[in-house]
């Protein structure tokens, strides 16, 4: 009966807790709210929340620009999207994202090809920051564009950092910012500016496709992985600290300006990352754009019901590959052939010449609504963290086939969590996929971790969505969230690590050392002539 009465009063104060929460919520009401956001599924995450907060009664701004590829201003859209011009293509960021993607195909980083791999990484990102340059400087150098969003009066603005300049933009609008994202380039941004703590020796670098279980040679790849980070992608800071302090006509840094942000929105969760500290400004709301099952189209739902007892198997390797070689494509269609499922597969290049009658191809499948389906016994996919939540909120086990940027890091993460088995695009033969299919399918275990998984997603006390704009309505309540920032970012580096105090402290050693061994020999000395003295006499 006591426990009874106990776990009673801990439901109590939980919903006590949410009805606290949610009255807050409420509070903030036509919210003005500026948006800098990022391409491909970096913006299909802020466009949820962007969703939530016009139904909260906010108004919502977006800036995008005319060269935008998957940002589609709509006339009729409840959110108002401003306009700017830069002096680029549609075409040039297309090109920028196949040579991204070229990179990771032609050269994985290996033990041995750490150093090549991040050098030519740090190339193509130099690419992206000429690109993101002239978008700042399509809206920080339109003087006209400026003073029309000052007159406007932004209480916030909502920035993804692999787009830089969305905090550069709020210091001039003197409005506070919130990031949203997964992680910037190496991660870097999070522990030096954030000052979000990473300790090598259990908290993986990003990309290094790491667990928190490392054995010594495992640390020492993930000590030299920070590091080479570190080296390669600081190396072009300086040309933003150039670029910042010229916009603000003040010495400055990049670093300085990203670590002003009020509110860091990670977009991962405990289901996902492994255990690590954090700080009060960073919170978690991975998945926030999962929701339950809609029914199917029609003529979809009856295909997976034909599937009888043996189900579906879901397959998509993302928005970004759009064609593969004739050799792969038939290797997969081959291999999709013979497995006892149907399977519905997302690609819009060429038909394969091998597809098998179990097999259809589409060029968009509602995949949330797949996933959640009662007959959906596994999923094929890319790595994408998006679609990796999805299969988390539903409990469906992964075959993972990771091609680039984050992706072999996140495959890593579900294959340590036993959700998911990992396959090599490159290497794959047609019975590799068989094999990794069957594996998952088969072997109850990768459901079970994948159905905890789920739960441990599902158990929390608000719901990711509802805590992103909690924070976000936050920050416009209290025109920040100061008191949530550690004192860090006023300390330099050498006081960061306590260097100063070490030295000081060896300084004192040495000199007290000094001392005993100047009054020892002193002593010494003395006694020595007394001796011989007595000795004399």
């Amino acid at each position: 009966m006591a426990s009874i009465a106990a776990t009673n009063l801990v439901c109590k104060k939980h919903l006590q807790l949410i009805a606290f929460q949610f009255a807050f919520i409420g509070i903030v009401s036509c919210g003005n709210v500026l948006i800098w956001p990022t391409e491909a599924s970096h913006w299909l995450n802020i466009k949820i929340i962007i969703q939530e907060l016009i139904k909260r009664d906010h108004n919502v701004t977006i800036l995008v620009s005319n060269a935008s590829l998957f940002i589609k201003p709509k006339a009729e859209s409840a959110e108002k999207f401003e306009i700017y011009s830069v002096p680029f293509t549609k075409n040039h960021i297309e090109s920028l994202i196949k040579g991204i993607i070229g990179l990771w195909l032609d050269n994985k980083p290996t033990t041995f090809t750490f150093w090549r791999f991040y050098k030519e990484l740090g190339k193509q990102v130099r690419k992206w920051h000429d690109l993101n340059r002239q978008m700042c400087d399509g809206v920080l150098g339109n003087h006209d564009f400026m003073a029309q969003l000052k007159r406007s009066k932004y209480d916030l603005l909502l920035s993804d950092p692999v787009t830089l300049c969305g905090d550069l933009l709020a210091v001039k609008l003197g409005i506070p910012f919130v990031y949203s994202l997964r992680f910037s380039p190496a991660s870097t941004v999070e522990r030096h500016c954030g000052k979000m703590p990473s300790p090598p020796s259990y908290a993986p670098a990003v990309l290094s496709e790491l667990t928190d279980n490392l054995s010594f040679g495992e640390r020492i790849k993930n000590i030299v992985s920070y590091y080479l980070q570190d080296y390669v992608f600081q190396s072009y800071w300086g040309e933003w600290d150039f670029y910042y302090s010229k916009i603000l006509g003040r010495p400055t840094t990049l670093c300085e300006t990203m670590g002003k942000a009020e509110m860091w929105l990670i977009r991962t969760y405990w289901d996902f990352e492994f255990p690590r500290p954090y700080l009060p400004n960073f919170e978690f709301v991975g998945g926030l754009h999962c929701q339950p099952a809609k029914p199917l189209p029609e003529e979809m739902e009856e295909f997976v019901q034909s599937s009888g007892e043996h189900g579906i198997v879901v397959f998509s390797l993302g928005s970004m590959i759009h064609n593969l070689t004739d050799e792969k494509n038939n290797m997969i269609a081959t291999a999709l052939s013979q497995l006892p499922q149907k399977v519905l597969w997302r690609y819009k290049g060429k038909k394969p010449e091998t597809l098998g009658t179990n097999t259809r191809i589409y060029d968009w499948i509602p995949q949330n609504d797949l996933l959640g389906h009662a007959k959906t016994k596994a999923f094929i996919t890319h790595g994408g963290t998006n679609g990796i939540y999805e299969a988390i909120y539903h409990g469906v086990p992964m075959v993972g086939i990771p091609i680039f940027a984050d992706q072999p890091d996140n495959i890593a993460h579900m294959r340590a969590k036993g959700m998911a088995v990992e396959l090599d695009f490159n290497t794959m033969k047609a019975q590799d996929l068989v094999d990794a299919v069957n594996m998952v399918v088969n072997n109850f275990t990768y459901k079970e971790n994948a159905i905890r998984l789920s739960q441990i997603h599902h158990d929390q006390l608000v719901k990711p969505l509802d805590r992103a704009v909690f924070w976000i309505e936050f920050v416009m309540r209290h025109k920040g969230a100061k008191h949530l920032r550690p004192a860090a970012h006023q300390l330099t580096w050498y006081q960061y690590h306590c260097l100063d105090v070490l030295a000081f402290l060896l300084t004192c050693a040495t000199v007290t050392l000094f001392i005993a061994v100047k009054c020892c020999l002193f002593c010494c000395k003395k006694c020595g002539r007394i001796v011989r003295k007595r000795k004399t006499e």
